[in-house]
């Protein structure tokens, strides 16, 4: 670290002026496994338009100087697109209820600081204070057992996410497309879901 990091929230049509900095860190982070996505601007871009027209969605970023080095943002479920909301419609689950979180990212040197607590200290307490949540939620994606370009170290979240008092529902799953690494077309990938009472 070159200084000491600084924070900065932005909510709805504000987000807008990070969403430069918060590309060139999702197309980073998520180039590594499990995502192994081969990003561009103008996929981010388009990726990014869902926040901008939501008033609640909600940007938690890290700063190291100039650069973006860690990033977090949430939005409500119902103000979010049709592939993340349908397995909760289709559950039966009241969507006005539910606050969903979507990246929680780093960049590698910047992890093992407590950030990722912080990120979900963040969005939790973001989603309370509408009074109107009761339930966060996030996708994780799902590259199954045998991957070939899984790491031989690699260590899935689930641990963590579970000590932050997630569960993962194996019944909820969504769908969503990225190009994958020396791609140029988006594939289908399985996310999985995972909830937490806001309550609790």
């Amino acid at each position: 670290m070159s200084t000491p990091l600084t924070f900065i929230t932005k909510t709805g049509a504000d987000m807008a002026g990070a969403f430069d900095d918060l590309a060139q860190l999702r197309i980073a982070v998520f180039r590594d496994y499990p995502y192994l996505y081969e990003g561009s601007v103008d996929y981010e871009k388009g990726y990014l338009q869902t926040y901008l027209q939501s008033e609640r969605s909600f940007l938690f970023a890290v700063y190291d100087g100039a650069q973006m080095v860690g990033a977090t943002t949430c939005i409500p479920l119902a103000d979010e697109t049709a592939e993340v909301r349908k397995p909760f419609e289709d559950a039966g689950f009241v969507i006005s209820t539910v606050f969903y979180f979507g990246e929680s990212i780093l960049l590698p040197a910047y992890r093992s600081l407590g950030l990722g607590h912080r990120f979900f200290d963040e969005r939790e307490a973001y989603a309370r204070s509408f009074g109107d949540f009761t339930i966060s939620c996030f996708c994780s994606v799902d590259r199954g057992e045998n991957h070939p370009l899984k790491p031989a170290d690699y260590r899935p979240n689930d641990a963590f996410w579970i000590k932050r008092g997630y569960r993962k529902e194996p019944a909820l799953q969504s769908t969503m497309e990225w190009p994958d690494l020396g791609e140029t077309s988006s594939t289908p990938k399985t996310m999985t879901l995972w909830t937490k009472p806001l309550n609790d």
